[in-house]
């Protein structure tokens, strides 16, 4: 008897599935952060949010990094290896998530997690009675905006994803993709720009960035659906 897991299909579901878990835990913490921790830290007395810095913080942002890049590296093999993620209107949909997905990444490895490591420093030095290091305000707000943009990110990112199997988005084989490609580049590459060296704006509050994000995601789908016919 042959098992289906260990067929060519069988192999890539798990694939899929390893990309599935990893990327639960990825934006579940996310949206830990953003929605839960976050609210708690500015409501809560200095002494409990230095504890929490020093020991839970340093915990979640290991399973956080790590899950990004699980999801990462097998989002990519997957890509690779699945023949119906190459078709004209699956492909170009994917293509938008993944692109999501890939700035959400490297938001997490190169300006959170390094500001981050900045902030649950200082915390232990201060708590062991040193002296605050004057960078780590600036560093927590940088991450703060990062994670924020990560968090606006993902409702279209999610939006795409799904759709890549479940939308059925007719895209015209002659229509070049150049003007499409131009308006990604403008709307998600501006927003990146923010979260590199920006400002908080409308993404201070929860209810700000997940209206921004839900528009972000009615933009994007109106920009693929009209520069693809």
């Amino acid at each position: 008897m042959t098992l289906s897991i260990l067929s060519a299909g069988g192999l890539l579901m798990v694939l899929r599935w390893i990309h599935f878990m990893a990327g639960v835990t990825w934006i579940g913490l996310l949206y830990y952060f953003n929605f839960v921790q976050g609210p708690f830290f500015n409501e809560t007395d200095a002494s409990t949010k230095s504890s929490a810095t020093q020991k839970l913080v340093p915990r979640a942002l290991w399973w956080f990094r790590w899950a990004a890049m699980v999801t990462f590296i097998t989002g990519i093999l997957y890509f690779g290896a699945a023949p119906q993620l190459h078709q004209p209107g699956t492909g170009i949909i994917i293509w938008v998530g993944a692109l999501l997905g890939t700035l959400m990444f490297l938001n997490v490895w190169l300006i959170i997690w390094p500001n981050q490591k900045v902030v649950i420093n200082n915390a232990t030095q201060v708590a062991a009675g040193g002296q605050a290091d004057p960078a780590a305000a600036g560093c927590a707000a940088r991450a703060g905006i990062a994670s924020r943009t990560n968090v606006l990110f993902s409702i279209p990112m999610l939006f795409f994803m799904g759709a890549s199997a479940h939308l059925g988005i007719q895209v015209n084989p002659e229509t070049s993709m150049m003007p499409l490609l131009m308006a990604l580049v403008v709307i998600i590459g501006g927003l990146q720009l923010n979260a590199i060296k920006g400002k908080m704006g409308p993404l201070a509050s929860i209810k700000g960035v997940i209206h921004c994000g839900l528009a972000l995601t009615v933009v994007l789908y109106l920009v693929v659906e009209f520069l693809t016919k």
